[in-house]
């Protein structure tokens, strides 16, 4: 109802096809703070059809419309307007060459190459009427402007538009949302809030995730007989797949929010408060949207690209929006997070953790730009560049949409991940738990005779599981790597679950699950507490620790 004059001229081109129409003007729930109002049956006689009014988001009018679709023999197949006068000696020429057909339809097939049936643009040629495109060029321009004339005429009557009564609470908000200094603050505000939410809001659904799987491993341990399929179960496959399922709080808190701020309206405010810092570096402020949506995934942020109109700057944006950080890499950075960053507050409110997580975003966003700054002086392409975005209203976002949008992402990610994480868990807790040579087959005789001071079953159990993990296929590949990592205060573990993230980086963190599942002998403990209790064996440190977490 806000953008009738744009969106009548289609409406007026499909209606002079003489095919039955209905014309359904949306958004009618905002007509009276607006302050429109519509003269329904000047209209109808106008644009020759009937008229549905209509609330999408609030269910207005559907039944109507409904009644209008079912009884549509009734409806005018009459044009608006009327074709000839585009060219009126021209067609003329068509009317009588072709008796039978539309012109509307003709006029078509000439300037935009359509067939309709057995009507195509050879056989219009055929018959002398092919124009230069100078020609059909200028005449599409005379149709655009008469179709606006007739268009501009209606609404002048059929449509009131009373200011004084209008709440023009949009501007308002706009000259607060776009200033030049609020603007970016507010947006930063946001941003901080985001990352405040994936770590202090998903602690507790995280927390009980974690434990139910500890749980559910141990339940399975003492319940199923014991075996090769009871190992491959409690060690292999509930741990790696647990160690992505933890993960869902805070993947669902981040695409909530960007669906939040999708369906507000806000994501165009940016894009357009960021344009002028954007152009600076050779991107557009239409290059905002793939790289915040290259969070979720870099293939459909990449295919986003195709709303940027310059050559030059949609080519920079599909290079550069890669370097952004993905939901892949938000259990990565999620897990040594909470293992090397203590979890404390600055200021009695900000969480570190949440902090340290916007901050390598950040630098994700910061080395994407600085390449594009990099490219856009090496490639030298010039050509004009118009930055045009049409700002929508502000609307409260429908809750079903934001959760049906979560839901579908995040089981995206889940299953997309989990297929990859169970076939890697199965190959490692294989490769974990068998070795070559006597020093695995015999590792309960030597860690028993290594073992001097008296200590407990239990703590046995643990030292003889680890003895074995070492020995076994995957830990002698592991020590082979180690001595290239260490370094960087890397063990072999981390090692391996490096090296398995080249096939996807979100299987790190259930690579180290599996293996720290196969390496222990506490079924019940999670898998943080297990990362969170690695030592290193030299020098008595954490394996963990804020150090090793940096690099």
């Amino acid at each position: 109802v806000e953008n009738l004059k744009r969106n009548l001229l289609l409406f007026t081109q499909i209606k002079d096809l003489e095919i039955p129409t209905i014309l359904v003007i949306n958004m009618i729930d905002r007509m009276e703070l607006k302050g429109i109002s519509l003269d329904i049956p000047y209209l109808e006689e106008q644009f020759k059809t009937k008229i549905a009014l209509v609330s999408s988001r609030k269910k207005i009018g559907i039944d109507n419309l409904k009644s209008l679709i079912i009884n549509y023999d009734a409806l005018s197949t009459e044009p608006c307007l009327n074709a000839s006068s585009i060219d009126i000696a021209y067609f003329q020429g068509l009317r009588k060459a072709f008796p039978n057909q539309s012109l509307y339809k003709l006029w078509l097939v000439i300037t935009q190459d359509v067939n309709f049936s057995n009507l195509n643009k050879n056989v219009v040629e055929t018959k002398n009427f092919a124009k230069s495109n100078s020609d059909l060029k200028r005449l599409q321009q005379k149709e655009t402007i008469k179709r606006y004339q007739f268009i501009n005429d209606v609404l002048k009557i059929g449509r009131v538009i009373d200011t004084e009564n209008a709440t023009d609470f949009r501007s308002k908000l706009d000259r607060v949302l776009t200033h030049k200094f609020w603007g970016y603050f507010i947006f930063v505000a946001i941003l901080l809030l985001i990352f405040e939410s994936i770590f202090d809001w998903s602690a507790y659904p995280m927390d009980f995730i974690d434990k139910s799987f500890a749980n559910l491993s141990n339940f399975a341990s003492n319940n199923l007989p014991n075996g090769v399929f009871t190992n491959l179960i409690t060690q292999g496959i509930i741990p790696g797949i647990g160690g992505i399922v933890i993960f869902i709080p805070q993947i669902a808190f981040l695409f909530m929010f960007i669906s939040i701020l999708e369906e507000s309206g806000y994501m165009s405010r940016v894009v357009f408060l960021l344009d002028k810092i954007m152009r600076r570096f050779g991107l557009s402020g239409k290059s905002v949207v793939p790289l915040i949506s290259g969070t979720a995934c870099a293939i459909p942020a990449i295919m986003a690209t195709r709303n940027i109109e310059n050559w030059k700057e949609r080519l920079i944006t599909i290079l550069v929006t890669p370097f952004t950080t993905c939901s892949a890499r938000l259990p990565v950075y999620s897990i040594i997070i909470s293992l090397v960053i203590p979890k404390t507050r600055i200021l009695g409110i900000f969480s570190t953790q949440g902090l340290v997580l916007m901050m390598l975003y950040l630098i994700g966003f910061g080395t994407a730009i600085l390449s594009a700054w990099i490219l856009n002086k090496i490639l030298k392409i010039k050509g004009k560049t118009f930055f045009v975005v049409e700002m929508p209203n502000y609307k409260l976002p429908l809750f079903k949409n934001v959760a049906l949008n979560v839901i579908e992402k995040t089981k995206a990610f889940v299953f997309g991940a989990g297929k990859i994480i169970l076939a890697i868990s199965i190959i490692l807790w294989f490769l974990a738990s068998y070795g070559p040579g006597k020093n695995f087959d015999n590792a309960s005789e030597i860690v028993t005779k290594q073992t001097k001071i008296p200590i407990s079953e239990s703590e046995l159990n643990t030292k003889i599981a680890s003895y074995k993990l070492e020995n076994s296929y995957i830990g002698i590949m592991g020590k082979t790597i180690e001595p290239a990592i260490k370094p960087l205060g890397y063990d072999w573990k981390i090692g391996i679950a490096i090296i398995s993230s080249f096939a996807a980086r979100e299987v790190f963190v259930g690579t180290l699950a599996t293996i720290y599942s196969v390496g222990g002998s506490d079924n019940d403990e999670t898998i943080k507490n297990k990362m969170q209790a690695e030592i290193n064996p030299i020098t008595g440190e954490k394996i963990f620790n804020f150090s090793s977490g940096i690099s």
